[in-house]
């Protein structure tokens, strides 16, 4: 640039800036009229690199928090993008894969510890990362929260945003109606302001939302409708983001207990009762609504090639204590609900009944323990009975290890099941006698052996028969064991989930939020679509329609005229 300045002893004479486009090769001066006569002109030249005053202050490099906080924000806005939200949702639903595929201990303990036995190589591998509690798990919990905090990010400036626009007046018309991607002019015989009455009232009665404006050219009126799509879009990612506090909401307040209950036993809603249990963090165990069911009779139905279709339980249920006891039946998919707990039948099964009588004479009458299913398709169980201390000293325990078959086959000595229905019920059954190390401090399995006691010599086999309904075997120490019949039980399982209601309504609000968006046309479209521009002058109508639309919509007019004016010819 070039800057001049007027010295009064020089009269017009000027000294000053040269323009450093023009001298760049030179370094940059300035003349000035210190210590010179009137009427002379000085010569003084100062260096403007060594003067403080006049040289230009250098921008300061960034400091660390300031690069840092930059970085931050990027990573802030790429977090709370909708693509993000959109990526964080499929892997999402991704994660949860894993879930359908593998057992989970949650829901089938039994399961998880057939795979460990069917894959004793792989099943490590995968409990290692988390796939059988993958809900639970760390890397689940990092895409939820995520997406959680994406949405949040995003839907916040959004519906700020929605909102202002929809308090607004639709905008003015465009000055060059002309440049919109697409317009058309026609001409008609009306005067200015019949013509703006007849617009408006066709855009009204076409609920479009318009704004009617006086100017110096005529009369503009202005239209748009469509707002039902963006307000359907943040409808359902706002009904997903509270679905999401919804489940974790019931998974924080929530708790399921399951447990195996034999017809004519019962249980009450105590973690401590329970064979698996799991509860949320907030969970006061002491606050449980205080339930308690007794297991009367239960029933089962088959498919003629064997199949389970149907379980049904007659429960009595005691609402509170000193409450009277009243009679309902449950089902698989119709659940007793109470206070928002809820009682389900999840399985069933067989609990062998025995008599076994010691060889000093004791006799435990119809002592029974559940067995655990092996093969849903023949319902073949496995399981054992404990009797701890039935001898003089310590450690002088009893236990029979057993296979239930509902309709059992012996083929070379070997039992087997054929059915899930019990037409032919046998067990087999073998015996140990020793020290079971119930109160050896070390966790128990509760429907299996403890292995390392009969590893280490601890607990010994004493005898093994093959027994039918009403059959007796003696055993190699003079213990009589016979087969009495079975009885069946009923896995159920009592859940409490406060976020239930809110997980409908979010999911209803999800659906409608989702429909708009796909059914309703855009925003930036013209009468029959969705935005609408108009401009009256005088003795001429400028109607301009301009917006974008899906492919293969046909692009229509607004009706100025009787007719319908259709999109011009290219």
């Amino acid at each position: 640039m070039f800057l001049s300045t007027n010295d009064p002893g020089a009269g017009k004479e000027q000294t000053g800036w040269r323009s450093h486009r023009e001298h760049a090769h030179e370094r940059p001066a300035v003349s000035t009229g210190t210590g010179s006569r009137p009427g002379q002109r000085s010569n003084v030249v100062t260096d403007l690199r060594t003067s403080p005053a006049a040289t230009p202050a250098l921008p300061p490099r960034d400091s660390l928090p300031h690069r840092s906080g930059r970085w931050l924000l990027r990573r802030w806005r790429w977090l709370t993008s909708m693509r993000t939200a959109v990526v964080l949702l499929f892997l999402l639903a991704l994660a949860a894969v894993p879930g359908s595929l593998f057992p989970q201990r949650s829901l089938s303990p039994s399961s998880v510890a057939q795979f460990f036995r069917d894959n004793p190589t792989l099943a490590p591998v995968l409990d290692q990362l988390g796939m059988f509690e993958v809900f639970a798990s760390p890397w689940f919990a990092a895409v939820y929260l995520l997406l959680f905090i994406s949405l949040i990010g995003c839907l916040v400036p959004r519906c700020r945003e929605h909102l202002r626009a929809a308090r607004a007046e639709p905008p003015p018309v465009p000055r060059h109606l002309h440049r919109l991607p697409v317009n058309s002019t026609d001409q008609v015989s009306l005067p200015p302001g019949t013509m703006a009455d007849r617009v408006e009232a066709d855009l009204r009665s076409a609920r479009f939302r318009v704004a009617r404006r006086s100017t110096d050219a005529g009369v503009e009126i202005s239209a748009e409708r469509g707002r039902i799509k963006e307000t359907g879009n943040l409808v359902f990612h706002a009904s997903l983001l509270a679905l999401l506090v919804a489940l974790a909401g019931g998974k924080m307040w929530g708790y399921e207990g399951s447990i195996l209950v034999t017809e004519g036993d019962g249980f009450c809603n105590s973690f401590q009762q329970y064979d698996q249990y799991t509860a949320g963090p907030l969970v006061d165990q002491g606050t449980l609504t205080p339930l308690c069911f007794d297991l009367v009779d239960f029933r089962a139905t088959y498919e003629l090639n064997g199949t389970p279709a149907s379980f049904t339980a007659d429960i009595g249920v005691q609402a509170e204590p000193g409450a009277p006891q009243t009679q309902t039946t449950i089902g698989v998919n119709d659940p007793f609900r109470s206070d928002g707990d809820r009682l389900y039948v999840t399985g069933h099964g067989f609990t062998p009944l025995f008599t076994v009588t010691m060889p000093d004479g004791q006799v435990f009458a119809e002592i029974s323990a559940p067995f655990l299913p092996r093969d849903s398709a023949t319902f073949a169980s496995e399981g054992v009975v404990k009797l701890p201390d039935v001898g003089d000293g310590p450690g002088d325990d009893f236990a029979l290890e057993g296979f239930f078959a509902p309709t059992g086959v012996v083929q070379g000595g070997v039992l087997t099941s054929v059915d899930a229905r019990p037409l032919n019920p046998q067990v087999a059954i073998i015996g140990y006698r020793g020290y079971l190390g119930l109160d050896s401090g070390r966790p128990q399995p509760v429907f299996s052996l403890d292995q390392r006691q009969i590893d280490v010599g601890a607990l010994n086999a004493v005898g093994e028969a093959n027994l039918g309904i009403g059959q007796s075997a003696t055993l190699e120490d003079g213990t009589v064991v016979r087969f009495d019949g079975f009885q069946e039980f009923a896995a159920l399982q009592v859940s409490y989930d406060p976020g239930q209601v809110a997980v409908l309504i979010s999911s209803i609000t999800m659906l409608l939020g989702l429909l708009a968006t796909l059914m309703v046309r855009g925003t930036h479209l013209r009468p029959d679509h969705r935005h609408v521009r108009a401009g009256l002058r005088r003795g001429t109508v400028h109607d301009g329609v301009a917006g974008g639309t899906r492919q293969g919509r046909e692009w229509r007019r607004a009706r100025t005229t009787p007719r319908t004016l259709r999109r011009p010819a290219r």
